[in-house]
């Protein structure tokens, strides 16, 4: 099992739990920005426990979760909606046909595989000519020095971390695969740092180092995110 896939298995109820807190803002959030509308096929890539999907099925007509973790698909399976299907699967390997959905989205989740480009590159290949692409993710800082101690500050909490991307990267990637942005929004997140430890399962000497980083350098704490509604060219 990958280290991403693991720490997704241990702390996969914290997850839910998370989820179902923020499930109501989430839904709105969805509404305003994606604003479908209503008889679209969707995909949602890294669906965990299906947060992005149980936000879009009330507004689109089928929604299709993929994920690699099964404890986190057994979690989604249990909160879903009529109107929702979750599978186990890749999302650097689609197992879809080009142009199969309306709507693609992938929430929070870039920042956890090793090659975003191949999620991107997915997500706009099963995207139909003139449908939407939905990219949710924290954002790396633009100051070098920022970035690497977000990055150090990130991997030390979480072994599934990969690598942040900036604003700029997500743009290349974003127009190397025919992606327009329609719509964009930037936020800054403050994080409760021993909240953000115990969802990432952070205990112990990593615990310890972690919370030494937030104090050298309490920058950590504040992250920005992109969100970024596009269109498949």
């Amino acid at each position: 099992m990958s280290s991403s896939a693991d720490r997704f298995a241990r702390t996969a109820e914290r997850v839910a739990a998370r989820q179902d807190s923020r499930a109501a803002r989430l839904a709105q959030e969805v509404r305003d920005f994606v604003a479908p509308g209503g008889d679209e096929r969707a995909l949602d890539v890294g669906t965990g426990a299906g947060a992005l999907a149980l936000a879009l099925a009330p507004l689109v007509q089928k929604v299709v979760g993929l994920d690699p973790v099964p404890e986190l698909l057994e979690l989604a399976r249990a909160r879903a909606l009529p109107n929702t299907e979750f599978l186990q699967g890749d999302g650097a390997e689609l197992p879809f046909p080009d142009g199969a959905f309306d709507l693609a989205g992938t929430l929070r989740t870039l920042h956890h595989v090793a090659r975003p480009e191949e999620v991107v590159a997915e997500l706009a290949r099963v995207t139909r000519l003139g449908g939407r692409v939905l990219v949710v993710d924290q954002l790396a800082p633009d100051d070098p020095g920022e970035a690497a101690a977000l990055h150090e500050f990130e991997t030390a909490r979480d072994p599934s971390h990969t690598r942040l991307l900036t604003d700029a990267r997500l743009r290349e990637l974003f127009a190397a695969n025919d992606l327009s942005v329609l719509r964009e929004r930037h936020e800054e997140e403050q994080r409760d740092l021993s909240a953000y430890l115990d969802l990432a399962g952070c205990e112990g000497d990593r615990r310890a180092r972690t919370e030494n980083l937030a104090a050298a350098d309490p920058r950590v704490l504040v992250t920005g995110v992109g969100w970024y509604l596009l269109e498949r060219r």
